[in-house]
C-alpha cells in the first residue's frame, strides 16, 4: 500500500539533510520531488497544489525546534498535511440510533460492493455487537444474490431472500420489515451497478434513497482505489446524486500509488470510513488518516499493529507460552502456535510496515515472499511430527527423521537443517526473556519494549535476526546467533536472514 509514494517522499527529504534550517531554498528542490510525487500517484492537481503550498507556508513560518532537525520538522508538518487532506480522524458510522438503521451500498460494477457487503456485517457483528440483515437488491444480476447468500452462510449472518422480479426500492422496505419483526440492528442492502454512470442506475438508486428516507440511511460507495482520479470523478457524481455519506476504498492492498485516498475526501467532501485490505472476510480496516500518513511517510502504525494483535492472538495460549519461555521451555507446538498468530496478522511485510522505520529496510531486502514460503513448509514438517516429538525436537534420531521426512515430502536434508534452525531459536528465546525481564527491546528492534499489549510477539518466530544478518551489523539489543554454515552446503538457499530465510 502507497510503497511507491512512500519511497519518493523518502527520496525527497534526503535534500533537507545536513542543513542547519529550514529555508525557502533549500526546501525547493524538496518540493519539487513531493509535488512530482503526488501527481505520478494520480492526486488531484488542485489537491497537489494546495498540498505542497501548505507544506510551504508552514515550513517556512515554523519556528526551529531545539533538538529536532529540520528533516524532522519537514516530516512532521507534510505528516499533519496528509491526514489533513485526507479528512484528519477517523470518522465510522453513526450506529446509535434506537431504530433500525438501513446501509445502502452503492457503486459501479466490478468494485467489490457484494464482498463490502459481507465485510462490513462481520465487522458490525463482531466489533459493534449489531445484529445485521444482508440484502441483495441487484436486480441486474441475479447471481449477485447467490454470492451475498453464499457469503451470509459462511459468515453465519442472515440474508432476506429478496423477490428479483420487484424493483429494488420496494425490495428494501419489504427488507426493513423482516428486520423488524426478527429484531435487527442493522439493514446491509447490496445495490446493482454499472460498467459507467448512467442515468437509469441513479434513477434507480435514486428511488431506493428516497424510499429509505424516515429510516435516514447511511449511503456508502464502493469505489476501487486503484482507478486512482477515475474513483473521485465517480464518487463526485454519485455524491451529487444520492448525497453520500460515506466512502469504502477497495483493494487498498493493491494500490502502490494512493491517489484516490489523498484526493476523494478533499474533493467530494465525504469522509472515507473504511478500506479494505485484502480478499479475506477480516480485511477491513476503518480509515484513519493520521495512521496512513505515517505509513507512507516510514513513521509506523503501531496503534493499529495493536489492534490487530489484540484480535489475532489469544490472550491464554500467549500466557502460558510466556511462561514456559520462563522456564526456558519452547517447544515445536509454541513455534507453530506462534507461527499461525503471525499468520492471523497479515503477511510478513505488512507486519513490519507498521514498525516505525521498517519500511525503508524493507525496500532494501526486497521480496520476502520466500520467507514466508519457508514459515509454510516449517509448519508442513512440524505437522508431520508426533505429539512427543513436538514437545521434545531432542529425541528426534535418524530413524525420526527419515519419517518425519517423507512425511512432510521433504529430503532428510531439509529436516536436519530445520532442527538446526530450531536450535538456534531456542537459545534466542532465551535471550528475549532475559531482555523483556531486563526491560530492554525486541532483538532488532530496540525500544519497543516487547511491545507491551501484545502478548507472545516477543519472539516473533523466524525474525530474531531482523537488525542483523538482515540489515548488516547488530542492532543494540540484538544478540548475534551462532551460524556455522552461513548459507554453504547443498541445497541450502540463501535468503535475507543469513544462512537460509529462518
Amino acid at each position: 500500500m502507497f510503497d511507491t509514494l512512500s519511497e519518493k517522499f523518502s527520496d525527497a527529504f534526503k535534500h533537507l539533510r545536513g542543513k542547519a534550517k529550514i529555508s525557502e531554498e533549500n526546501i525547493e528542490a524538496t518540493l519539487k520531488e513531493v509535488r512530482t510525487a503526488l501527481l505520478e500517484a494520480d492526486v488531484n492537481f488542485k489537491v497537489v497544489k494546495e498540498f505542497v503550498s501548505r507544506v510551504k507556508e508552514q515550513s517556512l513560518g515554523q519556528k526551529v525546534i531545539r533538538g529536532v532537525n529540520p528533516e524532522e520538522q519537514f516530516v512532521k508538518i507534510v505528516h499533519d498535511e496528509l491526514a489533513n487532506i485526507m479528512g484528519v480522524a477517523n470518522e465510522e458510522l453513526s450506529l446509535d440510533s434506537s431504530s433500525i438503521v438501513p446501509i445502502l451500498v452503492v457503486g459501479l460494477n466490478g468494485q467489490g460492493k457484494t464482498t463490502f457487503s459481507g465485510k462490513l456485517s462481520l465487522h458490525l457483528r463482531n466489533k459493534k455487537k449489531k445484529n445485521v440483515l444482508l440484502v441483495p437488491a441487484d436486480t441486474f444480476r441475479p447471481a449477485a444474490k447467490s454470492q451475498l447468500e453464499i457469503l451470509a452462510k459462511s459468515l453465519g449472518i442472515d440474508c432476506f431472500d429478496s423477490d428479483l422480479s420487484m424493483p429494488p426500492h420496494k425490495i428494501a422496505l419489504e427488507a426493513m420489515e423482516e428486520a423488524k419483526t426478527k429484531g435487527k440492528d442493522i439493514v446491509i442492502i447490496d445495490t446493482a451497478g454499472r460498467l459507467h454512470v448512467d442515468d437509469e442506475l441513479m434513477d434507480q438508486l435514486k428511488e431506493v434513497r428516497v424510499a429509505l428516507e424516515a429510516h435516514n440511511p447511511e449511503v456508502l460507495l464502493v469505489a476501487d482505489a486503484m482507478t486512482g482520479q477515475e474513483a473521485v470523478n465517480v464518487a463526485k457524481t454519485f455524491h451529487t446524486a444520492m448525497n453520500l455519506t460515506g466512502i469504502v476504498l477497495s483493494k487498498m492492498d493493491s494500490d502502490a500509488r494512493g491517489g484516490a485516498a489523498l484526493s476523494i475526501r478533499h474533493v467530494t467532501g465525504v469522509p472515507i470510513r473504511y478500506i479494505s485490505t485484502g480478499e479475506k472476510m477480516k480485511d477491513l480496516e476503518l480509515f484513519h488518516p493520521d495512521r496512513l500518513s505515517k505509513r507512507i511517510l516510514d513513521m509506523g502504525d503501531v496503534l493499529s499493529l495493536v489492534e490487530k494483535a489484540e484480535e489475532a492472538i489469544d490472550e491464554k495460549e500467549a500466557e502460558r507460552m510466556m511462561k514456559n519461555l520462563e522456564k526456558n521451555k519452547f517447544t515445536m507446538d509454541d513455534f507453530l502456535k506462534q507461527m499461525n498468530m503471525i499468520n492471523n496478522l497479515g503477511s510478513m511485510s505488512s507486519i513490519l510496515k507498521m514498525i516505525p522505520g521498517m519500511g525503508g529496510m524493507l525496500r532494501q531486502v526486497g521480496d520476502l515472499s520466500p520467507a514466508e514460503d519457508e514459515m509454510k513448509r516449517m509448519k508442513v514438517m512440524i505437522s508431520s511430527m508426533t505429539k512427543q516429538e513436538r514437545n521434545d525436537y531432542r529425541i528426534i534420531k535418524e530413524s525420526r527423521i527419515k519419517r518425519i521426512a517423507k512425511g512432510s515430502g521433504h529430503t532428510v536434508k531439509a529436516i536436519e537443517d530445520f532442527l538446526e534452525k530450531f536450535r538456534q531459536m531456542e537459545k534466542m528465546m532465551g535471550g528475549v526473556m532475559r531482555m523483556l525481564k531486563g526491560g530492554g527491546g525486541m532483538p532488532g528492534l530496540p525500544g519497543m519494549g516487547g511491545m507491551p499489549g501484545m502478548p507472545g510477539m516477543g519472539g516473533m518466530p523466524g525474525m530474531g535476526d531482523l537488525g542483523g544478518d538482515m540489515f548488516g551489523a547488530p542492532q543494540r539489543g540484538y544478540r548475534q546467533l551462532p551460524n556455522k554454515k552461513k548459507g554453504k552446503g547443498k541445497g541450502k538457499k540463501k535468503g535475507p536472514w543469513g544462512g537460509g530465510y529462518f
